[in-house]
């Protein structure tokens, strides 16, 4: 390569780093001015900042730390207990994309968790529909670190607040969903299970698998039913809602089961063994998984499915 081309190129690269400088620079100070915005005594300086913000962390992920690292969480955070929909809108989505890349941030900011748990606990009343979206899609963004799982279960006030919204007759299916994927993640951590059921999750759960019929909630709520199988309290839980027996007829083909919901099912039923051992197993053979019936083929299903089940035919000694 020629001396001159060297040149050009060096040159080019040069003026690239100075103008990725000046752009984020620019962003920095734009940011560092509407998130000064927020503590305007105006409302509507307030709320056009706010706004703003949502717009930004929406389209631009670079953008995100710089808001994070201008303090705006504390400002988002008090904005959820407001009494506008739109700033509690606008406050929700913000956090929740946020928490796509600044998951420190957000779960080190005091109060943080708090103020997603009065957005939730409000979802009757005072919280819009879209607020409580957020907040619950929020939760689980923030259960994707490992190490966020026992803190956010030791908010019983937001597992309380999630099964509430999924018990609730008149939540939108959105809300549900989301509040189901919140509990999913905390039901990942072990020691979070016992809270569930002590705070109602299982009637809940198993009263969206029989009762709703909307598209998906069905399978999100044994894939959280699954989870919360596995561990000491569900056994009599799961006996009060004639659980297993549930789980048992939902491999059933008459029941018109998705092949997912099947796989949770099994999961669950393997859990539900792991937990109580022989009884349980025989427990589920009882119930219809011992011998030649529409549950048995269902499980043969779900094992040929390529699924990791084979351990289902283990359990019951299926062929």
């Amino acid at each position: 390569m020629m001396k001159k081309e060297r040149f050009f190129i060096s040159e080019n690269k040069k003026a690239l780093n100075q103008n990725s400088s000046s752009s984020m620079e620019v962003k920095r100070r734009t940011i560092r001015t509407l998130v000064g915005k927020l503590s305007s005594v105006s409302e509507q300086t307030r709320a056009d900042a706010l706004s703003e913000l949502r717009l930004i962390t929406k389209h631009d992920a670079e953008s995100r730390p710089l808001i994070a690292e201008a303090d705006a969480i504390p400002y988002l955070a008090e904005t959820l207990f407001s009494d506008s929909h739109a700033a509690q809108d606008d406050a929700a989505a913000t956090i929740l994309n946020l928490s796509i890349s600044c998951r420190d941030s957000l779960i080190s900011t005091r109060g943080l968790l708090d103020a997603l748990s009065h957005a939730l606990s409000h979802h009757r009343s005072s919280t819009s529909a879209a607020a409580v979206q957020s907040s619950a899609a929020a939760v689980y963004s923030l259960l994707v670190v490992d190490e966020y799982r026992p803190i956010v279960g030791s908010k019983r006030d937001i597992i309380y607040s999630l099964v509430d919204i999924i018990k609730a007759p008149n939540s939108p299916p959105r809300s549900v969903k989301d509040a189901l994927k919140a509990l999913f993640g905390i039901a990942l951590y072990p020691l979070n299970r016992g809270s569930m059921i002590e705070l109602g999750a299982v009637p809940a759960l198993f009263s969206l698998v029989l009762k709703d019929g909307r598209v998906g909630i069905v399978e999100d709520a044994t894939a959280v039913v699954a989870q919360v199988a596995g561990c000491e309290e569900s056994e009599e839980a799961f006996r009060k809602v004639s659980g297993t027996g549930v789980l048992v007829d939902l491999l059933d083909p008459a029941t018109g089961s998705s092949l997912r919901t099947k796989e949770n099912a099994v999961a669950a039923l393997l859990n539900l063994g792991r937990c109580r051992g022989e009884k349980a197993v025989r427990e589920i053979k009882e119930m219809g998984l011992g011998g030649d019936s529409g549950a048995v083929e269902g499980a043969r299903e779900v094992a040929a499915s390529g699924s990791a089940k084979e351990k289902l035919r283990r359990w019951l000694c299926l062929q």
